[in-house]
């Protein structure tokens, strides 16, 4: 499922359902290169009239005052607020006004090849906890079948994945205020697990974690629900797979929310403001929002999409689907250091490369990235300051 082409189709429909409004939809591939592509779009004065931005991203568009607050025009179009989940409507609200609607939201989910299960005696389940995936999970795997038994991505959405993990630990990244936390006991800690997993043999670090896993490369991945439907698809003819909530650690569980929301950039016109938040009440409504998430695995962003006869027939015969809407209530804000420092998921994403790849300790690894991204918080202490936020 290519998410461009589901997006197009979201957009088709949407402009086939009224004359009033023309949206022209543009797909620029991942979310560093939408950022990436929005901000030189805002510098030549050609920027879009909305964007769909990124639990990374959104953030730095606030603070440089690229976005607009949403209450009047969500009122006006008569948008039902308290239907979005409330933690992931909550997280784009600042100083009390909203700045975004959530979109395609995700969380990470373990992902395992049930065949290879079957091959190796073992349950049809995820493990509960790390403990029981290297003391027992693994070993029947490496003895019973070739690949990786599992593979931790050492590129892409890494410190996401991470972020579950540190929690799982007992560690964080930083807390709310960007006290840098990553280099204490408990963060080195789940650092030590990942470098200790390459070493002990059990796990390998790739680039690219899915294709691993559609290519039977690998048994098992960390990686996001708005994955499952490329991965179920090429998996189709060739195995069955599997899902689940995240290990539990020393520390229990914990797992992030992510994903991306759509927001209306600062200074249109009236009547385009309004078109625009047309546009974004009908992409989360809870009709397109069953629909999208049964072509992408995202989860739906509205309660009555969740509840809806159409979802809940739907992931009664694919339940791979009702993973991550089952995990979510569990699942937690992340924290600041990964969500609102401008270049702190490629920070966190470099250090964690230089613990699988170069196997460095990562207690020196954790003090560099801590200060580095002490650093590069500054700024955006000021801004928030001078904002009110």
């Amino acid at each position: 499922a290519n998410l461009g082409k589901v997006q197009e189709e979201v957009v088709k429909q949407f402009n086939d359902s009224q004359k009033a409004v023309t949206v022209e939809h543009q797909f620029q591939g991942s979310y560093e290169e939408l950022a990436n592509k929005l901000t030189a779009a805002l510098q030549a004065k050609q920027a879009p009239d909305m964007a769909v931005l990124s639990d990374v991203w959104w953030y730095k568009f606030y603070l440089n005052k690229a976005i607009q607050p949403m209450d009047d025009l969500m009122k006006a179009e008569k948008v039902d607020t308290k239907d979005y989940v409330d933690s992931l409507f909550n997280e784009y609200v600042q100083a009390g006004k909203s700045y975004a609607l959530p979109f395609a939201r995700s969380t990470p989910l373990f992902y395992y090849n049930k065949d290879a299960y079957k091959k190796a005696g073992l349950p049809d389940r995820a493990p509960k906890t790390w403990d029981e995936f290297v003391k027992d999970f693994a070993p029947k795997l490496k003895g019973a079948i070739d690949p990786k038994q599992f593979v931790f991505a050492n590129g892409g959405y890494s410190a996401w994945i991470f972020q579950g993990v540190i929690w799982q630990f007992g560690g964080a990244y930083s807390d709310k205020d960007f006290k840098m936390t990553i280099g204490e006991p408990k963060g080195v800690q789940a650092g030590e697990f990942y470098r200790d997993s390459i070493k002990a043999g059990w796990s390998q670090s790739v680039k690219n974690d899915t294709d691993e896993f559609k290519q039977m490369n690998a048994v098992n991945i960390i990686n996001s629900t708005g994955s499952l439907v490329g991965i179920l698809d090429a998996a189709k003819g060739k195995f069955e797979v599997g899902t689940g909530f995240l290990p539990e650690g020393p520390a229990g569980f914990g797992c992030p929310t992510g994903g991306a929301g759509v927001a209306i950039l600062s200074g249109l016109a009236k009547e385009k403001q309004a078109a625009s938040m047309q546009y974004i009440a009908f992409a989360t409504s809870p009709k397109v929002q069953a629909s999208w998430s049964q072509q992408t695995g995202y989860m739906p962003v509205r309660k009555t999409a969740i509840d809806s006869k159409e979802m809940q027939d739907f992931v009664k015969t694919n339940p791979n689907f009702k993973t991550a809407l089952d995990q979510l209530p569990k699942t937690k804000f992340q924290d600041s250091a990964r969500v609102f420092v401008p270049n702190g998921d490629q920070i966190l994403a470099k250090g964690l490369e230089r613990i699988l790849v170069n196997q460095e300790a990562p207690s020196t690894v954790f003090k560099e990235v801590a200060e580095t991204l002490t650093k590069e918080a500054e700024p955006v202490i000021k801004a928030r300051k001078a904002l009110g936020a």
